[in-house]
């Protein structure tokens, strides 16, 4: 009998897990290794040493192999799916020069020579300065080039954690297009490295020859490598399968496919997706990420850190929760749900813009988070109620703006991401949405999304609608109330949308006063 077992890896920011997944999508079995996500050793520096992620894949993957029933010659392939835009620089030997600059690191910087020449001229017709000198300040090879320039003349290969790791199990310095999510010369559109011409060379410059091999998900990356068996117990020989991000996998693994089916990610970032066969700017100069499907792309709008003041407000006011879910022997998860079923929608007027980070363009540079509304009835039930109308209020308006600049509806909100543990969080977006609600049938959908490019690539499926109808079911479905989503509707279109526009102006003179955030 021939292999039909997958193997996904999974590196995420708190966490490595190791997946073995069937040709319906079942989870046969799992692993998980917890990791540090970063160390700081600055106030807004994120780095962590790549050999961590390494050890804690191998970690995973050794472990896999002392479960009952697993055996490793029923693999078939192996892909991998990483979290986004982590950097890494590596030497002629392969090893890092330095720690990863994580993803969630805040380094910026500033000063830096403008584009210039036509391109620059453009940017200041269509009043795009900013947002391109934005972008220059956010990118790591830009700090790398200013601040340690010995480390960058040294540097062999500039790669994602992706890259690194694929290197790690090939050998080879090879990655997937469906990993290109970051601050780096490639060309969005045409899914491949930037032409010769192109501004993105003047604003990140990098010797083309410091960047890997692309190959399209579903493709040939390599052959696991004796060394990388050894490491990690993988069959020597196996094929290494080009997956995506964690994001664009997460995306297919929620069955996400067709453009009329949204994928809301309830995550670090919480985000809206939806794939797409035409390139499409939902935001103009902000371009859709390569798909985890070959030659497609994943219309993104982000809410950056956005289940932040969740995670907040669980810290300084869920004690009791936490106690109580010890006591009773259930989840924590539970009774908060219960804290959001205290409180009638829309929290009693008491509506929250979940802005905590700058934005590029929607929001702008400039924006703060506001709460607004409050009285003397609310409570930290309301206030906790108010954060996930609020990111579900940011993320239908991403919807929106995606309906608009694509003119194809979305008609079926999928959710993944911690967000879809909850009933109550999918039943609030139900009804802000006014659309059925539903989650996977797995939480690992970015580990279901990597294998469905193993079984495609291996041609075990056809293709992805084989794949989708094959491997992805659905969990629970939430349909909207009617009366809820009356109240929602009015609530975001009276108030939410307007909150932005009508705070701006304050927002500029907290920047103009206080320096935060700086302009470039």
């Amino acid at each position: 009998m021939a292999p039909e077992y997958l193997l996904a890896i999974d590196n995420g920011t708190q966490s490595v897990r190791a997946l073995i997944f069937d040709l319906r999508g079942n989870l046969i079995a799992k692993t998980r290794v917890p990791i540090e996500s970063y160390f700081s050793t600055a106030p807004g520096l994120a780095e962590q040493d790549p050999q961590v992620f390494w050890d804690a894949i191998c970690q995973a993957c050794q472990k896999l192999w002392s479960i009952p029933g697993v055996k490793k010659e029923s693999i078939a392939g192996v892909a991998l799916t990483t979290q986004r835009s982590t950097m890494i620089n590596v030497g002629k030997d392969g090893k890092p020069l330095r720690p990863a600059i994580h993803w969630l690191d805040q380094r910026r910087t500033s000063g830096l020579k403008p584009v210039g020449g036509l391109w620059g001229l453009l940017f200041k017709l269509a009043g795009m300065t900013e947002t391109v000198a934005y972008l220059q300040a956010e990118a790591d090879s830009n700090w790398l080039q200013t601040y340690e320039p010995e480390i960058w003349k040294n540097t062999y290969k500039y790669i994602f954690l992706s890259g690194y790791l694929n290197y790690k199990m090939t050998g080879l310095f090879s990655d997937s297009v469906g990993s290109q999510v970051g601050y780096i010369p490639f060309d969005y559109k045409k899914q491949d490295w930037c032409g010769k011409s192109d501004w993105k060379w003047q604003a990140v410059p990098v010797n083309p020859e410091m960047l890997p091999n692309l190959v399209q998900p579903t493709g040939l990356l390599g052959v696991v490598t004796a060394d990388a068996a050894a490491a990690t117990g993988i069959p020597e020989g196996l094929p290494i399968i080009a997956a995506a991000a964690d994001k664009a996998c997460e995306v297919i693994g929620a069955g996400c496919v067709d453009p009329s089916v949204a994928c809301l990610s309830y995550g670090t970032t919480a985000t809206i997706n939806t794939t797409h066969k035409k390139y499409v700017e939902v935001i103009p100069l902000i371009p859709p990420y390569p798909s985890a499907v070959p030659g497609a792309y994943s219309l993104e709008i982000q809410i950056f850190r956005g289940y932040w003041m969740v995670s907040w407000f669980k810290r300084e006011f869920g004690q009791n929760e936490e106690r109580l879910a010890n006591t009773r022997g259930v989840e924590t998860e539970e009774l908060f749900d219960d804290l959001v079923n205290s409180v009638p929608a829309g929290s009693l007027g008491l509506t929250l813009q979940p802005y905590w980070s700058p934005g590029l363009k929607v929001p702008g540079p400039e924006a703060k988070g506001a709460v607004i509304g409050f009285g003397d009835v609310h409570t930290r039930a309301h206030l906790y109620r108010s954060m996930l109308e609020g990111l579900a209020y940011a993320l239908r308006e991403g919807a929106d703006r995606t309906t608009k600049r694509s003119h194809i509806p979305i008609k079926e909100i999928r959710v993944a991401g911690g967000g879809s543990q909850s009933k109550a969080a999918m039943q609030l977006t139900a009804d802000i949405f006014g659309l059925p609600t539903t989650n996977p049938h797995v939480y690992e959908a970015s580990g279901l999304g990597a294998a469905m490019d193993i079984a495609v690539g291996l041609k075990l499926h056809p293709d992805f609608e084989t794949a989708v109808k094959e491997m992805t079911h659905t969990g629970a479905t939430f349909e909207p109330i009617t009366v809820n989503h009356q109240i929602y509707d009015d609530l975001y279109n009276r108030v939410y949308l307007k909150m932005y526009s009508r705070l701006k102006p304050l927002y500029d003179e907290i920047r103009n006063i206080t320096g935060y955030p700086p302009k470039n």
